[in-house]
């Protein structure tokens, strides 16, 4: 396959308290990068793959922390300037099992996402699009650009990936659940947990159902319990890696990422996903949204030699 991934959305500065705890104990912050499209854009380009990301940042320092980071991970970045703030997340883990996250991200940069910032060669000469369910969420015109970059790539024959990854604070279920049904009837690849496949198609057989709407490659992701997948009519069922998590923020990415850095490199449906369930398991291992994400040499390490390409 030619061409690369292409993803677009909202990459964002993230301020993570040390400890466990209230935020208000804090003693101090790490400072890094998160947004789930630049994390599976990173997670591709350390499999070897190329990978580019576009997205709205603002003119400040944050802005160019994140087009910075993007860089040195290997991806290349499409930064449509603007005026706008670019977005900050502020995550603490209240307890040893629960973990919060504020979003400061209302009229930033990435919100103002819009069609006229699709640029449709970058589109029609990428490898496949990869979109999620979290942009559509953000602003009218950001979801009006996710559709926007869907048809240009299904128009120009480009394969399309849809994550749908449902976020509760950014909008409710029933507003969300029309929109992420919509964009998965355009996919040809399809990822989703359990509770997220239920909120599209609310069916018994969450594989089945989202097949259903289109996809020739579904996959619901379930963490511990591995994946399960359809991939042009045939079924997998693919038990997750035992290791000891330390985050589980970034995972669902980094399997992602996992599986499309093998799609784009030819490789059969069995190896993307076994090389999708070592990605998480690799990404749980390490504190961080993208820190985490491995390269191959560490997938063999993980996983022995035979996941190395």
């Amino acid at each position: 396959m030619t061409g690369g991934l292409l993803t677009l959305g909202e990459s964002m500065g993230i301020f993570v308290a040390d400890g466990i705890g209230p935020l208000e104990h804090a003693r101090g912050f790490t400072l890094g990068v998160a947004g789930a499209e630049s994390n599976v854009a990173i997670g591709v380009a350390r499999l070897g793959g190329s990978a580019t990301w576009l997205g709205r940042l603002g003119p400040d320092a944050t802005g160019a922390l994140v087009a910075a980071r993007l860089r040195a991970s290997g991806v290349r970045v499409l930064a449509v300037p603007g005026e706008a703030h670019t977005g900050l997340m502020i995550r603490y883990r209240r307890s040893g099992e629960f973990i919060q996250a504020d979003y400061h991200r209302a009229g930033s940069a990435g919100s103002r996402l819009a069609p006229v910032d699709i640029p449709r060669d970058e589109v029609a000469a990428a490898g496949i699009l990869h979109v999620t369910g979290i942009t559509p969420a953000l602003s009218d015109t950001a979801r009006a650009a996710v559709f926007h970059a869907v048809e240009e790539a299904r128009a120009a024959g480009v394969p399309v990936s849809v994550d749908v990854n449902y976020r509760g604070k950014l909008w409710s279920e029933s507003d969300a659940a029309p929109v992420l049904r919509d964009l998965v009837s355009r996919a040809d690849v399809v990822f989703a947990g359990p509770d997220e496949a239920a909120l599209v198609v609310g069916s018994a057989d969450p594989v089945d159902g989202l097949a259903k709407l289109g996809p020739s490659e579904v996959i619901v992701k379930d963490g511990a319990r591995g994946c399960t997948a359809s991939i042009a009519g045939e079924r997998f069922d693919v038990p997750a890696l035992r290791v000891t998590a330390i985050d589980p923020v970034g995972a669902g990415d980094a399997f992602v990422a996992g599986y499309l850095a093998d799609r784009l490199a030819g490789a059969d449906p069995a190896r993307r996903l076994h090389t999708a369930i070592a990605s998480g398991a690799f990404a749980v291992t390490v504190p961080g949204d993208c820190e985490g994400l491995p390269n191959r040499a560490e997938l063999a390490a993980l996983n022995g030699s035979d996941i190395v390409r």
